[in-house]
């Protein structure tokens, strides 16, 4: 394990832009001989904890732990646990990340469990897909794939077309790269766009800019194309340029990553005119060198007579996923080191138990479901710019806080107040509204 504690992969800011590149490397060199490695991580047991179905994740997790050596137990279906039984998470974990495993790949139904996961077991923690938050894991599969097939990431076109407001897979992508560089276009079937939280983080975090995309005849994305957008991390030397711009032709395509409708997290929407890659797409001049990739499974989104067509590589990104996750594990557990520095951690903001304060607004958040039993509500200050804005430590979700209380007092006053100002921040209580202060027992100050 790390000699500054252990790691988690939680979200793909676990992970520095450097950390990542480093361990492409590492992962080229278990890639080049999968038998090699049986010694490395001998004696270490990996307990895979999915509490939704999974094929390649699963799978492809115990047979990187079984190449490097280790063993594996498993809890691959949510029947047959103590979850069944009314268990939490917390509980779960504690228990399987102690004597029984050296590292735990946690899958779950709902946002932000993937933290608590590690929140709680004294062992490292990889978040195997966590409701609609993030799968970092199938991320560095991707990133990897691309990086192996383009030979660098930055400046890419890439287009994501489908389900991009329930897609996990699509939300940690998009983060990684913009980090690298790399420029987006989004082309969602109508009513799954990416959703706004995904798109301030973006803007916030990684200067990204928007603007109409404009993508030429790609048959079968037809209903895609018409809300095209065009998301690029401009330089700020390209940024005055950039925003004069209404539309952007784009006219290379270096990828299409397709994905399926996530018809687990959605109820009812029709997706008859659902978009589909075909042969006659890849016709198209702009797709001459790109390269169609899908997480998978897939339904019917990508033809199967696509599948021995070269620039098809969504087996490849399955398979690739062993060498990447062995990378990883190896990393985690302390058995390969990275030279890279880790990333910079925003400061954690403590709320208050007993429902007091914000309370996080995303309804799928595990703090909103079972968390409610035993969490404490947390959340980073992400800016202090009026109003201030926080996001929920646990899934993320952004929520602003107009009013500051002070939890001896019980006074509350507006954020930008010379009084909210004082208050000290291990005393501080934040709230949307003063509605919401008046109902939680504060009185507002007589301004």
């Amino acid at each position: 394990m790390s000699e500054h504690g252990k790691r988690d992969l939680v979200s793909i800011e676990d992970l520095s832009t450097a950390e990542i590149l480093e361990l492409f490397h590492h992962a080229d060199e278990f890639r080049a001989n999968l038998h090699a490695w049986s010694d490395l991580c001998r004696g270490a047991i990996m307990a895979t904890l999915f509490f939704e179905p999974s094929t390649r994740t699963r799978l492809s997790f115990e047979s990187s732990m079984l190449r490097l050596g280790g063993g594996v137990i498993t809890a691959a279906d949510e029947k047959s646990t103590s979850r069944a039984k009314g268990e939490s998470l917390a509980d779960t974990v504690r228990v399987v990340g102690g004597s029984y495993a050296d590292i735990l790949v946690v899958r779950h139904p709902e946002d932000g469990a993937a933290r608590v996961a590690a929140r709680y077991a004294r062992v490292p923690v990889i978040n195997g897909g966590d409701g609609a938050h993030e799968h970092p894991t199938q991320t560095l599969c991707d990133l990897y794939t691309l990086w192996q097939e383009k030979g660098r990431l930055e400046g890419l076109e890439v287009v994501l077309c489908g389900d991009l407001r329930y897609s996990r897979t699509i939300h940690s992508f998009c983060y990684a790269l913009a980090r690298f560089g790399a420029n987006i276009v989004t082309m969602p079937y109508p009513g799954f766009e990416l959703p706004e939280y995904v798109l301030q983080r973006l803007r916030r975090d990684y200067g990204v800019q928007a603007a109409t995309a404009s993508v030429g005849d790609l048959p079968g994305l037809a209903g895609s194309s018409n809300a095209a957008a065009y998301l690029t991390a401009s330089k700020p030397h390209q940024l005055a340029l950039f925003t004069k711009l209404t539309k952007v032709e784009v006219n290379r395509i270096d990828a299409i990553y397709m994905t399926r409708a996530q018809r687990e997290r959605h109820e009812g929407q029709d997706t008859s005119n659902y978009p589909r890659l075909t042969r006659s797409t890849m016709g198209a001049a702009a797709t001459k060198d790109a390269r169609v990739m899908h997480p998978l499974p897939r339904v019917d989104e990508i033809d199967y007579d696509l599948d021995d067509d070269p620039r098809s590589i969504y087996f490849r990104q399955a398979e690739l996923g062993v060498p990447m996750r062995m990378a990883l594990m190896a990393y985690l557990l302390g058995k390969i080191q990275l030279r890279a520095e880790r990333p910079k951690l925003l400061s954690v903001m403590p709320g208050l138990q007993s429902g007091i304060g914000l309370r996080c607004r995303n309804e799928r958040c595990i703090t909103n479901n079972e968390g409610v039993r035993y969490l404490q509500r947390e959340f980073r200050l992400i800016d202090e710019v009026s109003p201030l804005v926080l996001s929920c430590c646990y899934c993320g979700r952004e929520v602003e806080a107009r009013f500051i209380g002070h939890s001896q007092s019980r006074i509350v006053y507006r954020h930008n107040a010379a009084e909210a100002r004082r208050i000290k921040a291990s005393n501080r209580v934040y709230f949307e509204s003063e509605e919401q202060a008046l109902a939680a027992g504060f009185t507002a100050h007589a301004s």
